[in-house]
């Protein structure tokens, strides 16, 4: 212990510099937005590489059970994407209207047009294809389950179209917003997150409210903003709302798992079970919206405050 301070006393002026040092640079990063952008790009950078060479690693270790998990979700996407013929169709001669007559004076009809391919995320069928939500696959490099505000970083970034501010969203629902891109990741701001909201109704009968999660159980979050006069059922499905654009409206959050009505408030505090295992979290898919943009433009002109931002 002598020692210990005997160090400290010879080399005090070289210790205090490099504290004023990390202070006066702490200050600096946070107090200007450009300084803050850079350092937080580039720590992203770098911070992925070092993620993916982890998981890779720990991926080489737990192929079997991964590969198991991707049979099971391929198996469910074929049969998503490539349903029985005999599905939705009708007879010929009420389905298909006639268009011209051959030279036997045989009637010709025409078939319909196939449907877009679609994938069933969230409980909700979204086209594969579809020009106003196009969808990017990722991998979860590294997920935080034990903070007040988790974060999961994603192996796609600006290369592959991602931009802050797009949603996430797994098979079983939603997962979060990309807040930090990099040219190859992205960092995202989870559901399981205290600065994090998302437009939600109920699926039953249209309720609105919003989702949030309080900083404790990684399995449930609160619906806000629902009036004591709704009439609640546990197990009522709860999805987004599309108000916000940055997911498709349908999107499955949850469910209802208890509600209570306080007597000093004029809302209920519904609890949901969350659909996604934020434990067992592998692929996502990052929901590139296109009108988000000239929506969010439009809003940011009339004041309309954007849902999600930190609460005061």
């Amino acid at each position: 212990m002598r020692n210990l301070f005997l160090f400290l006393f010879r080399f005090r002026g070289a210790l205090v510099f490099g504290l004023l040092e990390i202070i006066s640079l702490y200050l600096f990063i946070t107090n200007n937005s450009y300084q803050r952008a850079a350092f937080f790009n580039s720590a992203n950078k770098y911070a992925g590489v070092v993620l993916e060479r982890r998981t890779q690693i720990a991926d080489y270790f737990h192929l079997a059970e991964m590969n198991q998990q991707l049979a099971v979700e391929n198996a469910s996407l074929r049969q998503q994407l490539y349903p029985p013929d005999s599905v939705g169709r009708e007879a010929d001669s009420v389905a298909l209207p006639p268009v011209r007559t051959d030279s036997l004076k045989r009637i010709r009809y025409q078939r319909p047009a196939a449907r877009p391919d679609t994938i069933l995320l969230g409980q909700q069928p979204i086209a594969a294809r579809d020009p106003s939500y196009p969808l990017i696959p990722a991998r979860v490099i590294n997920n935080m389950l034990r903070n007040v505000d988790n974060y999961l970083t994603l192996n796609v970034g600006s290369a592959n179209g991602v931009r802050p501010g797009l949603g996430v969203i797994a098979a079983n629902g939603v997962v979060g917003r990309v807040k930090v891109v990099s040219e190859h990741y992205a960092t995202v701001t989870s559901l399981l997150n205290s600065k994090t909201s998302v437009a939600s109704k109920i699926k039953r009968d249209g309720t609105f409210g919003t989702i949030r999660w309080l900083g404790d159980d990684p399995t449930h979050a609160i619906l806000d903003n629902v009036l004591r006069e709704t009439r609640l059922v546990k197990g009522d499905t709860v999805v987004t709302s599309g108000y916000n654009a940055v997911f498709p409206e349908g999107v499955f959050i949850g469910t209802i798992d208890s509600f209570v009505k306080e007597p000093d408030k004029n809302f209920w505090t519904v609890r949901v079970k969350l659909g996604v295992n934020f434990a067992n979290l592998t692929y996502v898919y990052v929901v590139t919206s296109q009108p988000k943009a000239e929506r969010d433009t439009v809003e940011a002109r009339a004041g309309v405050p954007r849902e999600g931002a930190p609460r005061p």
